[in-house]
This record gives structure tokens, sequence and C-alpha cells, in this order.
């Protein structure tokens, strides 16, 4: 809440049209601080009566009571991380809730957030071909109306990475993986899934109104450890470190670096962003100088069937959603 105070005019006046409590647990929080800072928001800035507000959640923080107290907050969206409906693969992925837990959650969810979306990770070495489509059955029969879905990557460092190294856990395949997205696409699209961005699907009018905001390249503050923040033309971020943080506000400082944004960063990113969304990079919002160069690159991925043209659009086809970021890299502009 004092960050609200301090970096109250970062967005210039605009109205605001989407709040996004997530990164971390935020559902841990009690209702009373939720309506706190709601309420500090709304103080500080336009909200749009309109406005998407969205809590994620994890399924055992879930119950009659809480969700009840979250729509009389005002929240009409809820993201709920399921990842799973097999113990056995939750359990390896350290998940503090089991398969029956999710089944209740989204249970309880739907008569209370028909605007929901829920997470389920593949390519996890113990997820059969077989098991993702009864994951796939699972979730569908709820009639969630927004599905994020991403594979699961192995960072450096992690517990994870230890444990495949000294060979204690499998290693991910990245041939299952490929499989397991081309059957999620089919599937979603069988269901009348929009697949709006590589990893996000959605039933028409149900896009996540918050995350599209990022791929259009629209100004956003992030408030709290480690939040990132972009105005226009610089991008920041806030120090991670707890004490660090909670040290500078309390004398009224931001601890944060930034970046300001050159011509050819923000046409890296736009191709970055927008070649993973259904509309794909919309050539006329490149400058011209860099047009004849990126078209000539894209012409080896339309003829590899990886990529499309649809008047001034280059749009991924499934094939090319599989090498989403490769392609990305290729088109990147050095100067």
């Amino acid at each position: 809440m004092k960050e609200i105070d301090i970096r109250r005019d970062y967005l210039g006046g605009e109205p605001v049209e989407t709040i996004y409590f997530g990164g971390g647990t935020p559902s841990l929080l009690h209702p009373d601080e939720l309506r706190a800072i709601l309420e500090k928001i709304n103080l500080t800035h336009t909200v749009s009566g309109e406005a998407e507000i969205t809590l994620e959640s994890n399924p055992d923080d879930i119950d009659k009571e809480i969700l009840e107290a979250w729509k009389g907050l005002g929240i009409n969206r809820l993201s709920i991380g399921i990842q799973s409906f097999f113990d056995e693969d939750l359990r390896w992925m350290n998940r503090a809730h089991n398969a029956a837990q999710a089944l209740k959650a989204l249970e309880w969810v739907m008569r209370y957030f028909p605007n929901t979306t829920a997470d389920l990770i593949y390519g996890t070495p113990y997820l059969t071909e077989e098991k993702w489509k009864k994951n796939l059955d699972q979730m569908l029969g709820f009639g969630v109306p927004h599905i994020s879905s991403y594979a699961l990557t192995v960072e450096p460092q992690t517990l994870l990475h230890k444990k495949i190294e000294k060979g204690t856990s499998p290693d991910v395949d990245p041939d299952r993986q490929a499989r397991q997205f081309l059957m999620l696409m089919e599937r979603m699209e069988e269901e009348g899934f929009e697949h709006y961005e590589i990893s996000n699907f959605a039933k028409p009018g149900f896009r996540s109104r918050h995350n599209s905001s990022y791929w259009d390249g629209k100004k956003y503050l992030g408030l709290g450890p480690s939040a990132h923040s972009f105005d226009g033309t610089s991008r920041q971020w806030n120090i991670a470190n707890n004490s660090k943080y909670i040290a500078g506000l309390e004398s009224d400082q931001l601890v944060f670096e930034k970046e300001m944004l050159t011509p050819v960063h923000r046409v890296n990113e736009y191709i970055m962003t927008s070649l993973r969304t259904l509309e794909g990079i919309d050539m006329e919002r490149i400058p011209a100088h860099y047009r004849d160069e990126i078209h000539k690159i894209s012409l080896k991925f339309i003829f590899e069937e990886t990529m499309r043209q649809e008047g001034s659009r280059l749009i991924l086809t499934k094939k090319g959603k599989l090498f989403a970021d490769g392609i990305a890299s290729d088109l990147f502009r050095d100067q």
C-alpha cells in the first residue's frame, strides 16, 4: 500500500482496466488485506467499472466461505493452479494439493466464478499421453472457459535440476512434450477454444484481458518485491529481496532497476510477444526500415510451413508453434 502511494503517477493518470493478484500465493492474504489493497488502488487511480480483477489461488486454499468473501470484494476472475489430476504427478511437482482437492476446488469455483482460468502442466516424466488425455477430459468436464497450459521447464540450480543431474529423477523428454502440445492444440480446437496465445486457450469472450495487455504492449504497473512495470518507453523491476524492499519503503524509497528501451528493443519485444498470439506479427506496426529484412527471413519459415502470411500479418502454424522461440530469435534485429 505504501508503494501504491509512492507510484500513484506511474501510469500518467490512465484508467486501470485490469487488476491481477499473482506471483507467489496471494490467496493466502486475508480478505480484509485484499480489501485494503483494492480500496487503496481505487483511491489513487481511476478504476474502470468493468475492470477485470483476477486472483491466483491454489486448490488447497479454496472453500465455500472464502469464495463468497472474494466475490464480495469485487474479484470477478480466478486463476487456479491445478497442474494435474494425478497424485503421483502432483507429488513429483512438489505441489501442496492432491487430486481430490483439485477436483473439489474446481467444483466449488465454477459455481461462484464462471470466469475462471486453470493451469495444466504437460511434458513431465511420468505423464503419459493417456494420462494427459484424462487431464484434459477432467478439466473440460468442469466447463472451465480458459486454460493455460505449459511445458515443464527445468530451471538451473533448482532442486529438480539437481535431482536430474544426480540421476534420482528422470529428465524431461522434448519429443513427448511436443506430442502432448500437439494433442493439446487439437483437443482445444475441437472443443471450440481460441488458441489466442501459445500457452493460452479461451472460449470466445473469455480471453485474459490482463495478460493480453502485456502482449499488446500496453502500460502496466507492478507492485511488490521483484514486480515488473512498463510505462511505454522503459521497463523497471523492483528488488526481489524482501527485507531490502521493505527497508527502502520505510525510508520512502523504492529500490529498483530500470532499462530504457531503444527502438530495436521495442521491435524485438513486439516480435517476441506478437508472434506468440493468434493474430501474429502485424508488419504495419514495424518501422519501415526493418520490414524488408524481416520479410526476407520469414520466407524460409513460410516455405517450411511453420509460418503463414495473411495480408500484412505473419502467423505461426501449429507446426511453427513448436519452434516459436527459435523463429522469434531469427527474426530479431541487431540494430
